[in-house]
């Protein structure tokens, strides 16, 4: 039987990303051949749109680019997310580095300027509780299968 692996649904080329495009990773499609890939968007989970209002975490909250502040939805699609995992129990979990929901090292720093930080999004604090979290650059670094 295949392991799963619970995968950022735009790393598997779904256009779940906040300006409604894929961000697929053929590194993430290979696993295809080792894992039961199971694709998930925190963000929708969290009841936001796609396309929506970029976002990113300046001083713990998620402010959108017109200074709205999304948080809830951020961590609503975070425990959504946790449920899903516990349902499924994924052997590993790759998320979309940079992402205020699935940065796992590094997320951008608040000032819609493009400035990476090192830190993690709300969903990948949660995973990482219970769960092997990956980033998509990982992959090539590390034996998962």
């Amino acid at each position: 039987m295949k392991k799963i692996a619970l995968i950022s649904a735009c790393l598997l080329g779904l256009p779940t990303r906040y300006d409604g495009l894929a961000k697929a990773d053929q590194r993430v499609l290979d696993l295809k051949e080792h894992y039961v890939l199971v694709p998930f968007c925190p963000e929708q989970l969290g009841g936001l749109s796609t396309p929506r209002k970029p976002a990113e975490i300046r001083d713990e909250k998620v402010i959108n680019i017109a200074g709205e502040d999304v948080t809830f939805h951020f961590i609503r699609g975070a425990e959504i997310s946790l449920d899903i995992a516990g349902k499924i129990k994924p052997d590993i979990v790759i998320l979309k580095e940079n992402s205020p929901s699935c940065g796992v090292h590094s997320i951008y720093d608040g000032s819609f300027s493009g400035k990476k930080i090192p830190g993690e999004g709300y969903t990948a604090k949660f995973l990482k509780q219970n769960y092997q979290v990956f980033s998509e650059d990982e992959l090539a670094n590390i034996k998962i299968f």
